[in-house]
């Protein structure tokens, strides 16, 4: 069976989706693209193959799955018209920029009865951090205490902001914390001190975020954009009896002349690849499983992760204008959500 999808938005993102889709997903073909550039959006549908649909509305009712890959605050209308339609649908985060928006994609998807969306927290799908959460979970280090945490680009357009550090870059971090431990984050602190010389004027990089779990644990985030010598994910787990921490190399370690050397990724693509195949794979292999029964269509991350996550950024950002401490006030979890998706957490 292969399953017909349709991408909606043929930015970087969405291309380099419905590149993978078609060609390294077994049981996937994008049919189907949309995007307000009509010329961005048939030089993507050209590579891969596809039609190119003047509206997201006409794309969703052609295909059996959707991917939104849109700018952030389209999000909710195409999620929404997809749940509408009984279509599976992935969204790349944020599910949504605002609370009261993820509100109204929870609301849609409980009224429908089954989960319809995965958001694409791809972290959860890195061999990496699938490995440190098997220990965290085994037990082998003891109760968790800590979480160090630190994510750093090389460089970021012109067009990114201060508050975008916490939505669009620690907002993974966010994700990962919550499924790390499997419980809410309750407080966000955020603090910024001496900014980077590369940064631009105005610019409040590098930030700092304190993240207090339900149980007590405390993560702590730095995230800075303007790193310049690659693309640096890092993260150690802090137990009664022993850490555990996701390898810095990206491949072999070279050690001659006195030195040790090692690649580091130049950007997210080149180091979330096997991931964000991973997740594709999961979630095309659960729509085709499921297509005939009317189990839920989703894999991984949640609706309500997504809700969860925007709703710590928001506080995030009360926390970057304030300088205080900030709490964070979740609705009540929906039954729909309190059975875990298939395979979350569970190395794959």
């Amino acid at each position: 069976m292969t399953i017909r999808v349709g991408v909606i938005g043929a930015g970087v993102m969405g291309r380099d989706h419905a590149l993978r889709l078609t060609r390294r997903t077994a049981g996937a073909q994008v049919v189907a693209v949309a995007d307000t550039d009509a010329e961005r959006a048939a030089a993507v549908a050209a590579e891969v193959g596809a039609q190119v649909f003047a509206s997201a509305a006409e794309l969703i009712d052609a295909v059996d799955a959707v991917v939104v890959a849109s700018w952030g605050a389209t999000h909710e209308e195409y999620v929404l018209a997809a749940i509408a339609a009984g279509r599976p649908v992935f969204c790349e985060k944020p599910l949504a920029p605002t609370r009261e928006a993820c509100d109204r994609i929870l609301d849609a998807e409980v009224a429908a009865g089954r989960r319809l969306v995965t958001v694409g927290f791809m972290r959860r799908d890195d061999p990496q951090y699938l490995a440190m959460k098997e220990v965290v979970v085994g037990g082998a280090i003891g109760a968790p205490l800590l979480m160090h945490a630190a994510h750093r680009n090389a460089s970021v357009p012109d067009w990114f902001t201060s508050e975008m550090i916490v939505t669009d870059t620690a907002v993974h971090d966010i994700d990962v914390a919550r499924w790390m431990f499997d419980e809410e984050i309750v407080a966000v602190t955020v603090l910024s001190g001496r900014v980077s010389r590369k940064a631009q004027p105005g610019f409040r990089d590098p930030q700092l975020l304190i993240l207090e779990m339900a149980s007590g644990i405390l993560v702590d985030v730095e995230a800075s954009v303007n790193a310049g010598f690659g693309y640096d994910i890092r993260g150690e787990v802090v137990g009664e009896d022993g850490t555990v921490e996701l390898s810095e190399s990206a491949g072999a370690v070279v050690k001659r002349a006195g030195a040790a050397h090692t690649r580091i990724p130049g950007e997210w693509i080149e180091r979330f690849t096997t991931a964000f195949d991973a997740e594709f794979r999961a979630w095309i292999d659960v729509i085709a499983s499921s297509a005939d029964s009317g189990d839920h269509l989703t894999v991984g991350p949640t609706a309500w992760d997504g809700y969860a996550a925007t709703a710590c950024c928001e506080a995030g950002l009360a926390a970057l204008r304030s300088g205080t401490r900030e709490r964070v006030e979740l609705r009540p979890k929906p039954e729909l959500y309190c059975t875990a998706p298939l395979t979350e957490g569970t190395p794959r």
